[in-house]
């Protein structure tokens, strides 16, 4: 049967040659144009939960777009700012710098440069070691924190600083805060945002919404009652921005959050990636859409943008309307651009509490109860981790409780692993059967004695494997100990010196240890620890792709010595 060929990745000039068929252009171009629309208000929606540049958001979606559609391996990942990304770089205490905006474009850049050099180094392989308990507790936190960052600007209420929790609680007990006009334009968004992207507007529902909202806030402004508009924040400028160096000054104090935006932004792409190319039947590269969600970052931060990763929504809404190119993200930014050109002033009158309520919708869609109870069903160790990320996401900077959730993961998943092993005892019996049970308490005179070990086999799980060992005792004359290592690759230093301080006991008992492998690492690590010296090579047996052939004979070997013992 012949062979299967393999995919090959798409390249731009690939989907040059699809867009000249004229009906993928008319898809793509109809797609760009209601990505574009759709991106105008959730732009300047994320760029208001930033907070440092309001502008920034609706930059990182044009730039970043553009930018990153050329690099990725996946036409349809469509690369703009994301919640989680914009919760993150809000924690991050931009103000503090003397020109915050430049901040932002230097974080921006800093991230792009962390993602190119993941994406070179081929980390797009190690993301699927993230824990999915990390990324649902972190994710949904944020979807929280997005409600409640926007809770001022919706009511119109000043709330102070602190975190967001504080200003929840200051907003509950002093309700005479609220303005009645700016709750009612965030309200009315908010159900319009829910109601109409459930029709046939879809996406453009959050347009719609956004308009109306804005325009009753003019209303209620004619009537006495000023609602904060985009201009009264920023001059919104009739072109688009010119390139500014980051300030490399600031980087070092950058870093960190850089480092944790970069980490969110490539596990967030990664599962676009791969669920843009289930869809599309097509393979892909996540370190090749890391690289471009690398790039994307680097052209924004170089033209005034906010931090930008693979978007979902996004994405999923370029190929309902159609789109199967990298055309989609290229004309949707053409769109974006002539927003701005010829509609800056109408940029100007967007209502703040209605961008405020397009984010509550957003952020609410983010917490999945689903997903949660889930993850918390698989196990304590799930839930454990779920749950400290989730509190303290809530209640420390973001770029802080992320990478803690991470290593609380990992610290995690190594105890896991390590209480996992388990010892057999193999009983060796005619007709090649084998037969299993537990293994002695203590290693008995004049006896073979095959052990098995089953499951992961590195330095937290040695001390394991020691304590389940039988007892070498002055008794354990004339026998030999088989520890049957097949399928191991790598044991670690750890576990060796477990073997060594083994194989020296039972030297001392008047027994042999003999280890049957298959790894020709393994057999490199035992014979640069010098475990293989106190071995000696004649108690080493190598298998091959016979199973149990190498076990045989060192079982053969073994009776025969002890035989000669006495035994």
């Amino acid at each position: 049967m012949a062979k299967p060929t393999r995919p090959r990745f798409r390249s731009p000039l690939t989907d040059l040659r699809r867009i000249a068929d004229r009906r993928v252009l008319r898809r793509d171009l109809a797609a760009g144009v209601v990505l574009g629309i759709e991106s105008v208000p959730d732009g300047l929606a994320r760029g208001l939960l930033v907070g440092a540049a309001p502008l920034s958001g609706l930059y990182g979606y044009l730039f970043g777009m553009v930018a990153a559609a050329v690099v990725t391996a996946t036409p349809l990942v469509v690369v703009q700012a994301t919640g989680a990304l914009a919760i993150i770089v809000a924690d991050v205490d931009l103000a503090a710098f003397p020109d915050p905006a430049r901040a932002l474009a230097t974080l921006t850049v800093l991230t792009g440069g962390v993602l190119v050099v993941g994406g070179l180094l081929g980390v797009g392989g190690l993301l699927r070691f993230v824990s999915t308990a990390v990324m649902t507790g972190f994710v949904a936190a944020v979807g929280v924190n997005i409600v409640l960052s926007q809770l001022g600007t919706l009511t119109g209420a000043d709330l102070g600083v602190g975190n967001r929790l504080e200003q929840l609680l200051r907003l509950l007990t002093a309700p005479g805060r609220i303005d009645l006009a700016s709750t009612a334009v965030g309200v009315v968004t908010v159900v319009l945002v829910v109601l109409l992207t459930r029709t046939r507007l879809g996406a453009l529902g959050m347009v719609v919404a956004v308009v109306v909202g804005s325009a009753l806030a003019a209303l209620f402004g004619g009537l006495g009652h000023p609602v904060q508009l985009m201009r009264d924040l920023v001059d919104v400028p009739r072109s688009l921005p010119g390139a500014v160096l980051p300030a490399f000054g600031e980087s070092l104090a950058l870093l960190l959050p850089a480092v944790s935006l970069a980490f969110v932004g490539a596990v967030q792409g990664a599962a676009v990636s791969a669920s843009v190319a289930r869809r599309e039947d097509a393979p892909t590269n996540p370190s090749r859409d890391i690289t471009g969600q690398g790039v994307g970052n680097l052209v924004s931060g170089l033209f005034q943008g906010m931090p930008v990763g693979g978007s979902s929504s996004a994405s999923s809404l370029a190929a309902a309307a159609g789109g199967r190119t990298r055309l989609v993200p290229l004309s949707a930014a053409v769109v974006m651009a002539l927003v701005i050109v010829l509609l800056g002033g109408a940029v100007g009158l967007v209502a703040m509490p209605a961008l405020a309520g397009l984010l509550v919708v957003v952020g609410a869609s983010t917490v999945r109860p689903a997903q949660l109870v889930s993850v918390a069903r698989v196990g304590l160790v799930q839930l454990t981790v779920l749950t400290v990320t989730f509190v303290l996401t809530m209640i420390v900077p973001l770029q802080y409780a992320v990478l803690v959730g991470v290593g609380l993961s990992i610290v995690l998943h190594v105890v896991r692993q390590s209480g996992t092993l388990v010892l057999v005892q193999a009983h060796l019996v005619a007709g090649g059967r084998i037969r299993e049970s537990e293994p002695v308490a203590e290693v008995p005179a004049g006896q073979v004695v095959v052990l098995q070990p089953y499951g992961s086999i590195f330095f937290a799980s040695a001390a394991a494997l020691e304590a389940r060992l039988p007892t070498v005792t002055p008794e354990s004359r004339g026998s030999v100990v088989i520890l049957r290592l097949r399928g191991v690759e790598d044991a670690g230093a750890t576990f060796t010196d477990v073997l060594d301080r083994y194989a020296a006991a039972l030297r001392a008992a008047g027994s042999r240890l003999v280890i049957v492998l298959d790894s020709p690492r393994l057999l490199r690590q035992l014979r640069v620890t010098g475990v293989l010296d106190v071995l000696g090579e004649e108690n080493v047996y190598r298998g091959n792709e016979w199973v149990g052939h190498a076990l045989r004979r060192a079982h053969r070997d073994a009776h025969a010595w002890v035989t000669e013992q006495g035994g």
